[in-house]
């Protein structure tokens, strides 16, 4: 039997290079993500995390391997993928939150009827009520954030992909939105590739948790189940023996790249 059978999203001994003289930034790279799983991803700086996410994204293309969903090879971007960046400076400030949340339903020719409908659901879900009318300019950076992730959500794409989404935001505000893309997750039940520094974010969020090892020719060095039960405690003796975990995963990756920076001085 195909040995990613059980794999809805598939990374099959992908490697990748900017150019053909150039480092193998991944090597023999080989994951597997669930369906309806919300898969974090933590590596050391460099390490090709983002590259990954615009691996499956279709932004960029293998090396070598290939990249699949439900079987299929990814050849290009699709609407089945949905990408959130960081940068809440992608919406567009001469719209509305509510129009920024429409515009992706009218490029796709969806009547006005169901575009406000399927908007106004979406509003609601990431808790914008009452700010619809809003321009970027007159929202907080976690009110952007969540305008970002309703225009997101509001296509209904199956595949959700995270690049360090709240990143820029002060802790608190983070806190917040990661308790509610839970509560998203937990109604919408999308499949997430969720990258982050931020291990915590990525105990707190992930059904489970991927560590990278470090670059060049990276590759998955471990992956870890997070089976403690929602809602989840940051301050819980269990979520902190998890966290030491990890921690030590990542950072024996971190030693490496430092030791070997060292070496060429």
């Amino acid at each position: 039997m195909d040995g990613y059978a059980n794999g809805f999203i598939s990374f099959r001994g992908v490697g990748f290079r900017y150019s053909e003289d150039g480092p193998f930034i991944t090597h023999a790279l080989d994951l597997e993500i669930r369906r309806q799983e919300f898969f974090t991803l933590l590596g050391p700086s460099g390490c090709g995390k983002t590259t990954l996410l615009n691996l499956l994204a279709g932004y960029e293309t293998p090396t070598e391997g290939e990249v699949c969903v439900s079987g299929k090879p990814v050849r290009g971007p699709g609407r089945d993928r949905i990408v959130i960046f960081q940068a809440p400076d992608s919406l567009y400030p001469w719209l509305t939150a509510l129009e920024n949340v429409d515009f992706p339903l009218r490029v796709a020719g969806l009547s006005k009827k169901e575009r406000q409908v399927r908007a106004l659901q979406v509003i609601e879900l990431v808790g914008l009520h009452g700010h619809e009318s809003k321009y970027p300019g007159q929202l907080s950076g976690g009110m952007k954030q969540r305008v970002q992730l309703a225009r997101a959500l509001v296509l209904e794409a199956p595949i959700l992909l995270m690049d360090e989404p709240f990143g820029a935001l002060d802790a608190q505000t983070r806190a917040v939105l990661q308790d509610e893309l839970v509560q998203i997750q937990t109604r919408t039940q999308r499949t997430a590739l969720f990258i982050t520094h931020d291990i915590s974010e990525a105990i707190f969020l992930a059904d489970r948790v991927g560590v990278m090892s470090a670059g060049p020719q990276a590759c998955i060095k471990e992956i870890i189940e997070v089976t403690l039960p929602r809602p989840r405690s940051r301050g819980s003796a269990a979520f902190g023996q998890l966290y030491d975990r990890v921690n030590q995963i990542l950072s024996d990756e971190v030693r490496r790249v430092l030791r070997r920076e060292d070496s060429l001085l």
